[in-house]
């Protein structure tokens, strides 16, 4: 079993639409492809006769303990594949022992998910910028009081890209009775002294930004206007200032050294290499290849995580050789919650973690911190033969 079979049995249980809504990405789908064909052009170059026989694959990440250097990527609407929604996903992570991202567009609330979990998870949260400012930080002060120990920021969301399969299929809003409850929460509130709720001010910038009233041809071009469009790395300096000060902050999207450049002057504690899973930009580079200029631009001065294509154990392990200190999932994890909810999603990360297990040992690496770069190649011969994506093909 390995996680594509989670994708295989999905398929096959949930809706069309439903299905090709995780499943797809934007355009030609050249950039979605390529997340995951382009680890298959990286080479492992094992290493023979070390000592493997206490191989561990934990590691630590400011600080913080992990299982092993995988963690769940924060990607909104869990409750879609599974009644207990992002509370199911985050107690997997818990029994695992690593880290799973809250995105700000979760079907339940960043209060909820600390409670589920009763502090056996290390829960991180993913913001956005919105055009409301006072809603992004006291969304993130809520997290921060919640107990949630780092905070993403997402910078390549000003725009999302255009879903084909989206808008053929007609999803172009939330379906009921799903909320992204974390707006909900912050735009209903209670008059003081009296039980009677009322709408604040901000209601109507939710309300009436399309997310629940499908105005558009696909649902991401119903939420662009909660976003702020004119971002500057002023607006990092001001987060990390007004709402998580004590807090490590990632700055997720970044795809070019000059940007990880601007991200660790900005006063980011870490960076995280990201195409949105192939479904912003297409025709960007894979993840795993704009990893490198990334990690050498930082040179060792904050951590570098990734997401985009991780499917395998050995992937995790050219991610890791090639700089990243961890790497994120995110599609497998909706596929593996509705095949069998939290369950399936600890059965994965468990495979996931044998996998990254066997294939240090098979290379000679007794820990994670022995992962050098010396570990990948590419082929010396073989050119790219990258093909066009084909969503039917798992």
């Amino acid at each position: 079993c390995n996680s594509n079979d989670y994708q295989l049995t999905a398929r096959a249980i949930i809706s069309k639409p439903l299905y090709e809504y995780i499943a797809s990405g934007t355009d030609d789908e050249q950039t979605l492809s390529e997340n995951e064909a382009s680890f298959k052009l990286w080479y492992l170059r094992p290493r023979v006769m070390r000592p493997v026989g206490s191989v561990s694959t934990s590691t630590t990440l400011f600080g913080q303990r992990m299982s092993m250097p995988v963690f769940i990527s924060p990607a909104g609407v869990h409750a879609l594949c599974d009644e207990a929604g992002e509370c199911a996903s985050a107690r997997a992570c818990g029994r695992v022992g690593t880290l799973f991202g809250l995105s700000q567009h979760s079907t339940r609330s960043i209060e909820q998910v600390s409670q589920e979990t009763k502090g056996n998870t290390n829960l991180w949260y993913q913001s956005y910028i919105l055009n409301d400012r006072d809603m992004t930080l006291r969304l993130v002060r809520r997290a921060a009081n919640a107990g949630y120990r780092g905070v993403f920021l997402t910078v390549d969301s000003v725009r999302f890209g255009y879903r084909e399969a989206d808008a053929r299929n007609g999803w172009n809003a939330l379906p009921s009775p799903h909320r992204l409850v974390n707006y909900d929460e912050e735009v209903t509130r209670k008059a003081p002294g009296t039980r009677k709720k009322w709408l604040a001010p901000e209601a109507s910038v939710v309300d009436k930004s399309k997310i629940y009233g499908g105005e558009e041809d696909a649902w991401d071009q119903n939420t662009e206007q909660l976003f702020e469009q004119n971002p500057s790395w002023d607006d990092v300096r001001w987060l990390k200032r007004e709402a998580c000060p004590d807090l490590p902050l990632v700055i997720k999207g970044i795809m070019t050294a000059e940007d990880a450049i601007e991200a660790v002057e900005a006063g980011a504690d870490g960076v995280m290499v990201s195409n949105h899973g192939g479904r912003g930009l297409d025709g960007a580079l894979a993840a795993i290849d704009a990893l490198p200029e990334v990690v050498e631009a930082v040179g060792g001065k904050v951590p570098i995580l990734m997401d985009g294509g991780i499917r395998r154990g050995t992937d995790v392990l050219k991610a890791v050789a090639l700089g990243a200190t961890a790497v994120g999932i995110g599609k497998p994890v909706f596929f593996a919650l509705s095949v069998g909810g939290e369950d399936a999603v600890v059965n994965l990360l468990e495979m996931i973690k044998r996998e990254t297990e066997a294939a240090m040992a098979i290379c000679g690496c007794e820990s994670v911190a022995g992962v050098g770069r010396n570990l990948v190649t590419r082929h010396p011969v073989r050119a790219c033969s990258v093909g066009k994506f084909v969503r039917s093909r798992l």
